[in-house]
């Protein structure tokens, strides 16, 4: 089987490890109030890639925790992936000198296409883009707006142009604890023809393994979240699920 990597992820707002629903703002839960402390459990127990999302950051359209990304990616030995907020060069660049291995472009790869390539060009595998989608539409800003942009059609474009990781979301799917959308995930990484990473939805171990038998597809890993924090999966457990 291709490789399949299991991304631990840590949402950070007001500093704080948190979770929200479908995106809501409105709608959050505190799991911790130190992330560095959370990344390097998640790391203790086999992770080696790890997903970080600033969340102030994604809902002001520029990075607001930068110093507490920067703690944690010095605090781990694995990599670490940002996604929240990244629209100007400098975004990039001060997160990628910070320690970062790879960011995460959302909005921007929608809305600018210009930078989005520019960082694509200038950077390769180390930016990866977010396509959060509802009902096969991209949606941006937070996913409080919807555009007209199909998301296999952004992920062929942008393929064309550089991109070789897509991380997939399905809006509908996500913090509902009611699995991944497969078909979705397996059908974007064959229309891109890149490695694409799952979000949303991943809710128990089997999940885990049914996305797992698609590596061979290009479905190369998938990002768990509430479903870690409220202990439906074990990270060491499912790691040495997927390797067996």
């Amino acid at each position: 089987m291709s490789s399949f990597i299991i991304y631990p992820a840590i949402d950070i707002r007001g500093g704080k490890c948190v979770r929200l629903v479908q995106g809501d703002y409105g709608r959050e839960t505190v799991y911790n109030d130190n992330p560095v402390e959370v990344a390097k459990a998640w790391e203790a127990q086999g992770g080696s890639f790890i997903h970080l999302v600033d969340l102030d950051g994604a809902k002001a359209g520029h990075p607001v925790n930068d110093e507490l990304i920067g703690e944690i990616a010095r605090s781990v030995q694995v990599p670490v992936q940002v996604g929240g907020g990244l629209r100007t060069l400098d975004d990039v660049k001060r997160l990628l000198s910070l320690g970062v291995s790879r960011v995460i472009l959302g909005t921007a790869a929608i809305e600018d296409r210009q930078f989005t390539e520019t960082v694509l060009g200038t950077y390769g595998d180390k930016a990866a883009i977010g396509i959060d989608a509802r009902n096969g539409f991209v949606a941006t800003r937070g996913w409080l707006e919807t555009s007209e942009v199909q998301a296999e059609e952004l992920a062929k474009e942008l393929a064309a142009k550089g991109a070789e990781t897509f991380i997939f979301t399905d809006i509908s799917r996500d913090g509902m604890m009611q699995g991944p959308n497969v078909d979705a995930i397996v059908s974007l990484a064959k229309a891109s023809g890149r490695t694409v990473i799952a979000s949303g939805g991943v809710t128990v171990q089997d999940d885990l393994l049914r996305l797992a038998a698609h590596a061979h597809e290009g479905v190369g890993g998938a990002i768990v979240g509430k479903a870690l924090y409220t202990n439906n999966i074990d990270l060491a457990s499912a790691i040495q699920a997927i390797k067996g």
